[in-house]
């Protein structure tokens, strides 16, 4: 299977032709993620399972609008599975953020 790629196709039908809104959300979205991605790291750190979860919800929308669909649905899957304490998850959670990251500094 093709490992799925961020992309701006959902970002693109929301905005229309109004590259200010575009820009503008493209500039929040730049904002939040390293935070949220940091604040989610130190959950690990602390092994902090439901305040994890709290950051993977807030996280996956992240994974949706940048159409990242499977990365999504594993979001869903992990926040429930750190709301039992569970982190197995993890290391393909970190993938999919990694890919995000490298996207986020490129557009």
């Amino acid at each position: 299977m093709k490992e799925e790629q961020p992309n701006m196709e959902y970002i693109d039908q929301l905005s229309g032709n109004d590259a200010s809104f575009k820009q503008k959300f493209l500039l929040i979205l730049k904002e939040e993620f390293p935070l949220e991605q940091k604040e989610y790291l130190e959950s690990l750190r602390m092994k902090d399972g439901g305040r994890a979860a709290q950051i993977v919800h807030k996280l996956k929308h992240k994974f949706n609008i940048l159409g990242l669909h499977q990365g999504y649905g594993l979001a869903v899957d992990y926040e429930e599975a750190l709301n039992k304490g569970d982190f197995g998850l993890n290391p393909a959670f970190l993938e999919v953020l990694s890919r995000i990251e490298v996207y986020l500094k490129t557009i």
